[in-house]
């Protein structure tokens, strides 16, 4: 399929794929939409729910590692709260070095564009040390053959939208999810469709409509809370 590299509204790049009129991140704004749905309601959240008294480890899970933009601002992240995160990022096509190699995240971010291409060069099924309190792990395979159990305090979900991939949005995939996570475990998503909320409340998880990016009214957050059963 045909891929090029465009910009969105807050000056940060992205992968469109023209064929499905589909991109990465949100053509509103890729940094703005990462850090309102994965860092504002997902790291920062649990950080000051579960674990800013015991300044504990956090597990997160990428569900499409993608270009490596959350990765990227989590690692900030970390580093300012002085943190220690274990990312897992899970993707099955990993984008192309020519196209890492026209992304400004770092340049916008202010951030030191090595790490981000230490991210990228950074060997698939090990674990890595980015920095003292970022541990990396790419994985490359499909979502549906993740298998981990009780494993992950937070889950970003950023697979293509289900317009054009339905079904990674179906309740294989989020029965997937809610086993992976911890008991209090968070999954953030940009998708505030309501066939995708009851999917996630089908297997389980109790779920919040939040206000959305720029150019999107909401997003979903779904919490695991033991084996309760949502009935919203």
């Amino acid at each position: 399929m045909q891929r090029k590299i465009i910009t969105t509204k807050d000056g940060s790049k992205t992968i469109q794929i023209e064929e499905w009129n589909e991109q990465y991140h949100s053509v509103h704004g890729a940094i703005q939409e990462a850090n309102h749905v994965f860092i504002k309601h997902g790291l920062l959240f649990c950080y000051s729910e579960f674990f800013s008294q015991t300044k504990n480890e956090i597990s997160i899970l990428e569900i499409g590692f993608g270009t490596g933009l959350n990765a990227l601002i989590t690692l900030l992240e970390a580093e300012k709260l002085k943190l220690k995160i274990n990312y897992t990022g899970v993707e099955a096509y990993p984008v192309l070095q020519k196209e890492i190699e026209q992304l400004n995240y770092a340049e916008e971010l202010n951030a030191d564009n090595s790490i981000f291409l230490e991210m990228h060069n950074a060997q698939w099924e090990t674990q890595r040390e980015i920095t003292e309190n970022f541990i990396l792990n790419k994985q490359q395979k499909f979502f549906k053959d993740i298998t981990e159990t009780n494993t992950y305090n937070l889950i970003y979900f950023d697979a293509f939208g289900a317009r054009v991939q339905p079904d990674l949005w179906t309740e294989v995939i989020f029965k997937a999810m809610y086993k992976a996570l911890k008991n209090k475990g968070v999954l953030v998503t940009y998708s505030a469709k309501g066939s995708v909320r009851r999917a996630m409340q089908a297997v389980g998880f109790i779920v919040e409509r939040l206000p959305g990016p720029p150019g999107k009214r909401e997003m979903l957050r779904a919490t695991k809370y033991g084996n309760q059963h949502s009935t919203i």
